[in-house]
């Protein structure tokens, strides 16, 4: 809700879910935020405006006090990362340019959008004549307390104007001293790394031209040793797939809050966004996420607010049987009928045909960009496939890559100034197309379009294998559009085939953020399958995203990218916690493995409304070769719960824990699922809650005492 009215000269406040945002946003000044976090109340036009009267700014070595906003400048006489950078371009006489530092000032009364209990937000514009600029800024809190910024700005001037930085800045308090943020490699992506927050820049770049196996996905400040149940922490995610930035900084003037920023934006080239008089640049939408109780707080707030969107999947999710680790390049009518076969008789509900079906695809070394059947493997199409399947129940999909091309294609022969990285060296054999070249653009998408109609696919894993160092188009740096242009291509297909469904895949886990996920529908975590990776990879991916969206396979028992053996159990339970599937040659499986996995996938569609719909909790334990994890219904009277040991202990005795997230109000029936069948235990014997029939316990005893686990 908000306590102020427009035209007032009070601080807007917007309340939802145990957050309140105070913004002193009175003319002429851009809005400042004077508090961001726990929910304040009730607060009264007077005690707001003491509220704005007592949060004194930093003084940044300057004789008068200056106020700190959303985008801060050397106006402001701010010491760091800017939250404007551009330029007009001096006259060609070498004469200096016109207004080289802006000063936007709001022009009116901030504007209310849609307030009640549930959150709100506003909009303000500023403008300055001389520099030609308008400004908007809109800040918006959501039911679910996440906080949602978008920053715009307009050449009203007569020359072209460069954007170089348009990123939003919100103050951080003295109690943020620790930073968390993630990285990673291919199949072994979103690795956590902590480190205290000092004085400077910590800084998190990405310029791979997508987000990159080593993003951070959230980037995290909070107070001393916060964890998954603990702590207060604030959370920025920039949902961009292109370059992009996020950080955090503190500067030495003292411990005030304006003198430590969180942040993010995109991050553009030298002259990649160069405005014509009348054109406006919008940002990327940059969520703030605050918690009182630790990252698990975060998730779980992030986790509300992408269910609440339009395009997040209402039906069941289906268990997947992806063709790729089964059959690889070698696609076989009868192999795949097969496989098919088995999947269908174990309850797989979705099959999906990988690479390899289009011309010239006998290896990864040529064809992306000839998206036609390709008739030496297929002389009928994939029709005898694609009815097989359906004639089984299941639905179908197929792998694609659109975004990129082979220049041994027939495409890159006939085309060659639609490539977006002309002559940078080649990935996995592979440039990148320019999809802002309209014909570039036109053509992938009618020939999607084209599969799609012809096969009624239900589903397309959708590919980007390789970074974009030096894109180029129409003779300037090209990300930005690039990253437009493909967004703009899934919304095109998805308004031509809105029962479409599509994963977001690039070399595994590179490209995961809400801007892709504003109109996919899943993503792929990692190609590995490796269910020790994946423990790991799956528990930090559920940071920003709730486990229906993250595709996790049952692999082989010697994982292709590591080496390593698990037994099944192991896997199964692994694949459970998200949108599970199967990647692997189970028309070679025993009739013992076939039983198991029918057991699993009966006991996934069992789970899936609970683990699908219910809030993430992971355990804080001691034990560093140990995690557990759980989801937990929103009402608590029901969760599951995964145990897992990665590595040996030099405890005899792995001792009790707590299981968090339950109501210490209620009892609990726990017991253990061997669907998937028995883990084999070691040493002593298996504590009396491992019978199958449980065991009672009341929730208290849950959370505070534990559970002692098996060794």
């Amino acid at each position: 809700m908000t306590d102020a009215m427009p035209g007032t000269a009070v601080p807007v406040h917007l309340r939802a879910a145990g957050v309140s945002l105070v913004v002193d946003a009175v003319p002429p000044g851009l809005p400042r935020v004077l508090h961001w976090g726990r929910d304040l109340g009730d607060l009264t036009a007077e005690s707001l405006v003491a509220f704005r009267d007592a949060s004194t700014p930093a003084s940044f070595s300057v004789d008068h006090t200056q106020a700190l906003s959303v985008l801060p400048t050397g106006r402001e006489c701010w010491p760091g990362t800017p939250g404007l950078v551009g330029q007009r371009p001096g006259p060609a006489d070498g004469g200096s340019c016109r207004a080289p530092f802006p000063d936007l000032r709001s022009t009116g009364p901030v504007e209310l959008l849609t307030t009640g209990p549930d959150g709100g937000g506003l909009r303000v514009s500023a403008t300055d004549p001389e520099a030609g600029l308008a400004l908007t800024v809109e800040l918006s809190l959501d039911p679910f307390g996440v906080l949602r910024t978008v920053l715009s700005i307009t050449n009203t001037g007569d020359d072209p104007y460069e954007v170089d930085a348009l990123r939003v800045l919100l103050p951080l308090p003295p109690s943020a001293v620790e930073v968390l943020d993630l990285t990673g490699v291919w199949c072994h992506e979103r690795s956590p790394q902590r480190s205290p927050l000092v004085h400077g820049t910590h800084l998190r770049a990405n310029r791979r031209g997508r987000t990159g196996h080593d993003a951070t996905l959230l980037l995290t400040a909070g107070s001393t040793g916060f964890g998954f149940r603990t702590g207060e922490v604030r959370s920025v995610h920039v949902a961009w797939s292109g370059n992009h930035e996020h950080l955090v900084e503190r500067f030495p003037e003292g411990a005030g809050l304006d003198t430590a920023v969180i942040g993010g934006g995109e991050v553009l080239a030298p002259g990649e966004v160069v405005l014509a008089p009348g054109e406006t640049y919008r940002t990327p939408e940059v969520f703030f996420v605050w918690s009182g109780d630790g990252l698990d707080g975060v998730s779980r707030r992030l986790h509300r607010h992408v269910r609440a969107r339009a395009v997040h999947p209402r039906s069941a999710r289906p268990l997947v049987l992806n063709t790729w680790e089964a059959v690889y390049f070698d696609h076989d009518l009868e192999r795949l009928r097969t496989l098919a076969d088995v999947a269908a008789a174990v309850g797989v509900e979705r099959f999906v045909l990988d690479d390899g079906w289009f011309r010239h695809r006998r290896d990864d070394s040529a064809g992306l960009g000839d998206w036609y059947v390709d008739e030496t493997v297929w002389p009928e199409g994939l029709h005898p496939l694609v009815d097989h399947v359906r004639g089984l129940g299941l639905q179908m999909g197929l792998w694609v890559e659109p975004e990129m091309v082979n220049p041994d294609s027939d495409l890159a022969r006939a085309h060659p100034d639609w490539l977006l990285t002309p002559g940078a060296p080649l990935a996995r054999s592979q440039q990148g197309l320019d999809l802002a070249n309209p014909e570039a653009y036109g053509y992938v998408l009618d020939r999607l379009d084209a599969l799609v109609g012809e096969y009624s696919l239900d589903y397309l894993k959708w590919d980007h294998n390789r970074d974009l160092h030096v894109p180029v188009h129409a003779g300037r740096p090209g990300l930005h559009a690039q990253t437009v242009a493909a967004y703009r291509l899934l919304d095109d297909l998805l308004a031509r085939h809105p029962a479409l469904e599509i994963e977001s895949c690039s070399s595994g886990g590179a490209r995961i953020d809400l801007g892709i996920l504003a109109r996919t529908h899943r993503i792929w975590a990692s190609d590995t399958n490796d269910a020790v990776e994946r423990q790991s990879i799956q528990r930090m991916t559920w940071l920003l995203l709730p486990p229906e969206l993250v595709g996790s396979h049952i692999g082989p028992a010697r994982a292709h990218t590591t080496g390593r053996t698990a037994d099944l159990p192991f896997r199964a339970v692994t694949a459970l916690f998200g949108h599970a599937g199967i990647e692997w040659d189970i028309a070679g499986c025993t009739e013992d493995e076939l039983a198991v996995l029918a057991c699993w996938i009966r006991l996934y569609k069992e789970l899936r409304p609970l683990l699908h719909t219910g809030d993430v909790v992971r355990a804080d334990l001691a034990d560093p070769g140990a995690l557990l994890h759980g989801v937990v219904s929103a009402d608590g009277t029901e969760a599951v719960f995964g145990y897992a040991r990665l590595a040996p202990t030099t405890d005899s005795y792995p001792g009790r824990v707590r299981l968090p997230g339950l109501d210490p109000a209620r009892s609990y029936r726990i017991r253990p699922r061997y669907d998937a069948g028995r883990p084999e235990l070691f040493g002593r014997a298996a504590p009396p809650w491992l019978r199958e029939e449980g065991v009672v316990l009341p929730g208290t005893v849950l959370t505070e005492a534990g559970l002692p686990m098996p060794g």
